[in-house]
């Protein structure tokens, strides 16, 4: 009897039921703790009280707000705009309560990204609100801000400024002198919504959706001086034969501007970052470590095709496990991933370094290897799918291909967004395992054809009923996208 139960306890049954379910469920529980731990932390509320507190002293108070004390006598305004800012002046209010007499925030309608009638007719609002009051103003800012705050300098309109925008994309510019021009054509981004509250006090509390955290590029930085001159943008309207283009002449739209201000043009102005993806991933970095993982906090600049950043993921679980598992091929596999990771233009990334210390640690059996960024998608087909979603299957795809390295691990796999939407779907994003393509084979499920399709939403909500999709609903936050890779050394059996 002794040994038929020990046949039936679950590490066993394990054995017999598609490998590794069971292991797999246990591991995909704490990537989807470390993750959901990670949205906590850039939360509206917890970002507010982190960054605002008012300290009543007698019969007077002041906001403390970034090391700075602002005197406050129901004197504050409250401004906002993009995704996720209804939740931040919620939490905004809540703090400085009886002082705020007055706000206006906006934010999108719906979950998707196109521009509505009614964000039209905000940003004009937003300047005769702001340029006519002399009180302190506290700004929130997210990501989405930007598609908010459409306000084109005068004389030109709002669909002369978009034409110009399409143009300068369909002759190739890139983001970053896309970015350049919108602002220098606007009356409230790159420091215009600065400028129109001067002198009132401005405080703007920055929640970051980018690489690198650029404060003049996060909604386009209305608070923030812009760095480029009008010289900078008639080169780039030059460069893409722009400058003399449409009704109004762009050039002159350009140099109506001014030059660049120096830092004592906005020395009314104190922007504050409260939220971002490092952010994010060091709280993840701390409930992993508490869930017994040896953290590795790797980078918050993941970018680039997710046909590439899926090779990197793949191997750096077989490296990871080659190390835990001391296995022949340990040297080879590192000096693939140093390789690619060559060409991968990460900043700040010192991998090597990262995995010696994982070969330095004692007594480590798992590991938590945490990343953040922002992919991108080429769609193929007519599916439904995301960036995380389909990142997962690509690096079950890779997995699958080559398998070396991973025999004495259990390995997951995760990426979610923060904003809690991957695409036009109602998940957050994925998780994957080394021998999730052979089981949906077994399923009877065609993964290369749902990739082909670009339906990973499609193929996750099929396979095992949809358990391995990331499901958290809006979160009402948005620091890009989270990945948590674990790797954990088997147990011997007794």
């Amino acid at each position: 009897m002794a040994r038929v139960l020990r046949i039936l306890t679950p590490h066993r049954l394990l054995r017999c039921y598609h490998g590794t379910l069971w292991n797999m469920a246990n591991l995909q529980d704490d990537a989807q703790q470390i993750f959901r731990s990670a949205v906590s932390a850039v939360l509206p509320p917890r970002m507010l009280q982190r960054a605002l507190s008012v300290r009543e002293r007698g019969g007077s108070a002041v906001l403390e707000c970034g090391g700075r004390e602002i005197p406050l006598d129901n004197n504050l305004h409250l401004v906002g705009f993009g995704k996720a800012v209804l939740g931040m002046a919620a939490a905004a209010e809540r703090i400085v309560g009886r002082h705020l007499v007055g706000g206006v925030i906006s934010i999108p309608q719906g979950m998707q990204d196109s521009l509505q009638r009614a964000e039209r007719s905000s940003a004009p609002y937003f300047l005769d609100w702001i340029t006519n009051l002399l009180f302190l103003f506290l700004v929130l800012c997210s990501g989405g801000g930007s598609a908010l705050l459409p306000a084109p300098l005068p004389p030109l309109t709002l669909q002369e400024k978009q034409t110009i925008s399409q143009q300068l994309a369909q002759r190739g510019a890139t983001i970053q002198e896309l970015n350049t021009i919108r602002r220098a054509l606007s009356s409230l981004k790159g420091g215009g919504l600065a400028r129109a509250a001067y002198p009132a006090q401005v405080v703007t509390l920055i929640l970051s959706d980018v690489i690198g955290d650029d404060l003049e590029v996060i909604a386009s930085g209305p608070t923030v001086p812009s760095a480029h001159s009008a010289v900078d943008c008639l080169q780039i309207l030059d460069k893409y034969n722009l400058s003399g283009s449409g009704s109004v002449d762009t050039a002159e739209v350009v140099i109506s501007r001014g030059p660049p201000e120096g830092p004592n043009r906005f020395s009314h102005v104190h922007n504050i970052l409260i939220g971002s993806n490092l952010i994010a991933l060091q709280e993840a970095e701390r409930e992993s470590q508490r869930l017994g993982y040896l953290p590795l906090l790797l980078s918050n600049a993941i970018s680039g095709d997710v046909t590439v950043v899926s090779r990197f993921f793949a191997l750096l679980a077989r490296v990871i496990a080659s190390i835990l598992g001391s296995d022949p091929h340990q040297a080879q596999l590192e000096q693939e991933i140093l390789s690619l990771a060559s060409t991968m233009a990460i900043p700040s990334f010192n991998l090597a370094k990262q995995l010696q210390e994982v070969k330095k640690a004692s007594n480590i059996h798992a590991v938590c290897a945490l990343f953040g960024g922002e992919t991108t998608v080429q769609v193929r087909g007519e599916g439904k799918g995301g960036r995380n979603q389909e990142l997962a299957l690509r690096v079950a795809m890779e997995w699958q291909q080559s398998p070396e390295g991973m025999m004495e691990c259990e390995v997951l796999f995760l990426s979610g967004g923060t904003d809690g939407q991957d695409g036009p779907t109602e998940a957050a994003g994925a998780s994957c395992y080394p021998q999730l393509v052979a089981h949906a084979m077994g399923d009877g499920l065609d993964v290369q054809g749902s990739l082909n399709a670009s339906d990973s939403n499609g193929f996750f909500s099929q396979f095992q009923k949809g358990r391995h999709l990331l499901v958290t609903g809006l979160t009402g936050t948005n620091v890009m996208d989270v990945q948590v890779l674990l790797v954990r050394r088997q147990a011997k059996d007794p």
